[in-house]
């Protein structure tokens, strides 16, 4: 996922939503659980301070009796943190009253903490008790007797936090896990939703890869109504730009047709006479008349290229083209030969790819001696080319170039070799195609004893 998409952007979101509110929403429901177990052991406390003031009561008259059911065991095993004690205040001699678990020791009250007399209210506090032990205690004074054998005493139970610290940690543990496990799931969701919400948008980008590979001329596929103009302006800019290619033709075309004729007749009305004049006009009609073609072909290929869904394939252009050769050439009986691989495609116009490949073959089967060998593979990739290429090769066995005539440059009109009949204009045509399409067009040597003509052009993909 990169870091600049769409969905990181909304994954990262997400994510930093979920370390924000998850560690507050643990903390607020760590707090209310701390809460609600305090209260709880509070309330336990305070429901056995009951119980034993009142079986204190229950077993003694003018002073308290000791408890004999309470009905917590912990209260009867040595330190177990759950302790009792009912104490004799206003100096009263006597020993306390105490559970078993405290083992002769007493509950350490501050004398700040004791209640006044016939008040009833439990005060509470924490405290170090034996052991070390963090006791929570709660106390209240009861008066036992009456008249002036009335006496107070104070009552109070201890237990340990121990017990309730450690069902805290269990807690905090299995709250931290599982809003570890939320987190995780709530990611995974939120992944989930990205993939699935931005579909339609890969569903977009293969619908346009195909109509770039000429599978399709138009954006066709099902789509969510949020982004479905999407779709409909697309195809109309398809369309738009289909129609300014096909005017641009019609307009080249005219244009050549008005052009042409008018050439036409002031050439062959001064060919009629014989004066200096006349065949100076007959050159420079001849000329315009060449210049004419070069624009007009550069012009039809500007209106060619770059059309969004034009592919064609090379093999049966290729092989359409050797047939044609092959009855032209019937009498020399060449033999052509074909490496193409079936599912070589070139990112362009079919009629464009035609006129470079006729061009190529028919001067390699015009110099051939015997052999014209058709070669298609991928092009080694170019740090600054984008996209991938296809080398094509027309190799022959005829007389080639010398090393000087191969480093001259192409140039429309002027031929390489005068000793066969042609306009020159061949491998130009080739060249300024293959530029076009930002493509090479180079001759070279070739293993075969000739030229090697090297196409190198845009493959579909």
């Amino acid at each position: 996922m990169k870091t600049n998409s769409l969905a990181f952007r909304l994954f990262a979101t997400a994510a930093a939503w979920n370390l924000l509110v998850l560690p507050i929403a643990g903390a607020i429901i760590y707090s209310l659980y701390r809460q609600e177990v305090e209260t709880s052991f509070d309330r336990r406390i305070g429901v056995l301070l009951t119980v034993i003031l009142q079986d204190s009561i229950d077993h003694g008259e003018s002073e308290p009796g000791a408890p004999k059911d309470v009905g917590e065991p912990l209260f009867e095993i040595t330190h177990s943190g759950w302790y009792w004690q009912i104490k004799p205040l206003d100096g009263k001699p006597g020993h306390p009253l105490v559970s078993r678990s405290l083992a002769g020791e007493v509950i350490p009250l501050p004398s700040e903490f004791n209640i006044e007399p016939n008040d009833r209210e439990t005060r509470w506090a924490n405290l170090d008790g034996p052991l070390e032990q963090k006791l929570r205690v709660a106390e209240t004074i009861y008066v036992f007797g009456e008249g002036k054998k009335a006496q107070r005493y104070s009552v109070a139970v201890a237990a340990t936090w121990g017990e309730v610290e450690a069902s805290l940690r269990a807690f905090r543990t299995r709250l931290a896990l599982a809003l570890a496990l939320a987190g995780i799931g709530l990611l995974a969701v939120t992944l989930f939703q990205i993939r699935f919400g931005l579909f339609p948008l890969h569903k977009v980008e293969k619908g346009l890869a195909a109509i770039r590979s000429g599978e399709a001329e138009r954006l066709d596929v099902e789509l969510p109504q949020e982004i479905e103009p999407l779709q409909h302006e697309l195809n109309a800019l398809l369309k738009t730009s289909h129609d300014i290619v096909e005017r641009a033709r019609t307009h080249v075309g005219n244009l050549a047709h008005a052009l042409k004729t008018p050439l036409a007749v002031i050439v062959n009305e001064a060919r009629e006479d014989t004066s200096q004049l006349a065949r100076k006009v007959t050159e420079q009609a001849e000329l315009m008349h060449t210049q004419v073609n070069l624009y007009l072909d550069r012009a039809r290929m500007a209106a060619r290229i770059g059309v969004i869904g034009r592919v064609t394939e090379v093999r049966p252009v290729a092989e359409s083209i050797i047939r044609a050769l092959e009855r032209i050439y019937r009498d020399r009986q060449l033999e052509f030969s074909v490496d193409c691989p079936a599912g070589a495609r070139f990112q362009g116009e079919r009629q464009d790819l035609e006129e470079m490949l006729g061009n190529l073959l028919d001067n390699a089967a015009k110099w051939a001696r015997a052999k014209v060998v058709f070669s298609v593979a991928a092009a080694p990739a170019e740090a600054d080319a984008a996209g991938a290429w296809l080398e094509i090769r027309v190799d022959d066995d005829g007389p080639g170039l010398t090393p000087e005539q191969l480093a001259e440059p192409i140039i429309r009109g002027r031929r390489l070799d005068e000793t066969k009949p042609g306009s020159g204009l061949g491998h130009s045509i080739v060249a300024d195609l293959a530029h076009s399409y930002r493509g090479k067009f180079e001759l070279a040597r070739s293993e075969l004893g000739g030229l090697s003509a090297r196409l190198t052009l845009p493959l579909a993909t």
